[in-house]
């Protein structure tokens, strides 16, 4: 196929060679715009994905189809498009059995109550007061767009997305706060945890609703999961602690991590094979890993993937991003997503900030994980592009649940900044403070005489 126009030859839609070229440009632009994005992200003192999430949604119609040209469009052509999906596929299955991995029971022990009562509260409000405004907002929704009959699946789909917490980014926040090994990043962690492995199942119900249309499909969907839960649990689980023993002499850092990659893409077929999507069992294998920090090679197998992840993730941002059109919102879309901001929030801060004052916790630290379980982020666009590709939810709602994910994650860092800064000295403090430093250096500067 010869060239078109100012396209080379090489880059011709056309042919498998084409594509292949254009899918290496497309990733370079993409990997380039994720790092310009990461590096803004650390001078606004944001976590680097926040950039990345950013960047992505940027390439799309949102941003660079606003130029003349349709550069988008050349980058990303619908076969560019269906390559980069699959690579977004490949991350997400990557990251979400670092999800998994990371939830630890360790993080309940010493406050079981109040990590339960937050967790609770954090879910139970914003899932309830979602279900409410998705009930309500559902006759503006595109029911073209919508591969379902019902409003009963895109409301619950709706309650479930208000409810989840980044786990991953809260993470990175806490970090960078120097709050990670303290009783309230522990707690928020924690809750963070319970939240998603409550939101996933959530989601796993109304994927189930949507999918199957009759009592029998749902029975034996029902029955598929529970055998595949057991089948993980009760011989995944206890074979990998064999398998994976210090004490194999077959053992070593290439087998580990052999055994993960391939048991997380195996439970992510096994899953989209059931009707459920790849995400959950990848995320399940990461659970079931049995966790032995001492004499094995599972924490550097996991960072190697971590690594694997973060490469791939910003393929999947740019497919997120293709799908979000904020130019393309109108009236409606403006007042739906002030109204999900608004929810979001509330029910959030609501949630966490009640489930810790009933557990006893004092006031400052409930305004702390009220503020800290309301970023989103990452996780909550696993969960949209999931409903997007189930049906359950039209791309204006689409894009304003983005925008809501975004707004309460890059809100997280100021307000914790805000809500968690040192009390001021009182003036008689300070004038104390200058004292005994005055009575210091002088101090200081007849010791030097001496």
């Amino acid at each position: 196929m010869g060239s078109t126009g100012l396209v080379p030859a090489a880059l011709d839609a056309g042919s498998a060679e084409g594509t292949s070229v254009r899918l290496l440009l497309s990733l370079a632009v993409v990997l380039a715009a994720a790092f310009l994005g990461g590096r803004i992200a650390v001078r606004l003192r944001q976590p680097v994905v926040m950039g990345e999430i950013v960047a992505g949604i940027a390439l799309g119609p949102s941003v660079l189809g606003l130029l003349p040209g349709d550069v988008s469009g050349i980058l990303f052509t619908p076969d560019v498009r269906s390559l980069l999906g699959g690579l977004a596929q490949l991350g997400l299955a990557f990251f979400l059995f670092g999800i998994g991995y990371r939830v630890d029971a360790a993080h309940l022990r010493g406050a079981r109550g109040l990590v339960a009562s937050v967790s609770l509260g954090s879910v139970a409000v914003p899932f309830a007061l979602g279900t409410g405004l998705a009930a309500v907002l559902y006759p503006w929704f595109e029911q073209a767009e919508l591969g379902i009959d019902g409003m009963a699946a895109p409301v619950l789909f709706i309650g479930t997305a208000m409810s989840i917490t980044a786990f991953p980014v809260l993470a990175r926040i806490l970090a960078e706060h120097g709050m990670q090994n303290g009783r309230a990043g522990a707690i928020a962690l924690a809750c963070a945890a319970v939240q998603d492995v409550a939101a996933w199942g959530l989601l796993a119900v109304v994927l189930v609703v949507a999918s199957t249309g009759t009592t029998g499909a749902l029975a034996l969907m029902a029955v598929q999961t529970t055998a595949f839960l057991l089948v993980l649990f009760c011989v995944v689980r206890p074979g990998l602690a064999w398998l994976l023993s210090p004490r194999r002499s077959f053992g070593g850092p290439a087998l580990t991590h052999a055994v993960f990659v391939v048991g997380l893409l195996l439970a992510a077929w096994a899953t989209s094979a059931i009707g459920l999507h790849a995400a959950f069992g990848a995320f399940l294998f990461g659970v079931v890993v049995p966790r032995r920090h001492t004499e094995s090679h599972y924490p550097e197998s996991a960072a190697r993937i971590d690594q694997a992840a973060a490469l791939l993730l910003p393929a999947f941002f740019t497919v997120t991003g293709l799908s979000v059109d904020l130019s393309a919102l109108g009236g409606k879309g403006l007042v739906m997503a002030v109204a999900v901001l608004g929810v979001a929030c509330t029910g959030k801060f609501l949630g966490a900030y009640l489930g810790a004052r009933l557990a006893s916790a004092p006031r400052h630290e409930g305004l702390i994980l009220g503020v800290l379980l309301n970023a989103r982020g990452l996780t909550e666009l696993v969960l949209l592009n999931i409903g997007l590709s189930a049906g359950v939810v039209d791309s204006r709602m689409f894009a304003v649940m983005v925008v809501m994910a975004l707004a309460t994650t890059l809100m997280t860092g100021p307000l914790l900044r805000r809500v968690d800064r040192p009390a001021l000295p009182h003036p008689s403090d300070a004038v104390a403070s200058e004292a005994a430093s005055v009575k210091d250096r002088r101090l200081l500067r007849h010791t030097r005489l001496g």
